[in-house]
């Protein structure tokens, strides 16, 4: 029998993770990381890294400068969690 598809809500927490695990390499705190991306509330980035929201694509670009990774990849990292099914008519079947 075929494995059932994450819901959105189970790979929003997978791309929470993952967001997690970069800012920690990047030694930023969630404080940090929202006074960069000139954000009122740090508490924003503790939703998107608990999968209650998402990275929103105008301060993706940012988001992905100050994690130090490439913008591009960033974005088509995310869109494999946020978009699955346009992740994989871009790009094709890809391991996360």
């Amino acid at each position: 029998m075929a494995k059932a598809a994450p819901d959105a809500k189970s790979l929003r927490k997978l791309a929470g993770d993952w967001l997690k695990q970069r800012r920690a390499e990047a030694e930023l705190s969630q404080a940090d990381l929202a006074a960069r991306l000139g954000l009122k509330y740090y508490t924003f980035i503790s939703q998107v890294e608990n999968g209650f929201s998402r990275v929103p694509t105008e301060i993706m670009g940012a988001w992905a400068n100050e994690l130090g990774l490439e913008q591009g990849a960033f974005a088509r990292h995310l869109l494999m969690y946020y978009e699955p099914e346009m992740h994989r008519l871009l790009f094709g079947a890809e391991k996360k």
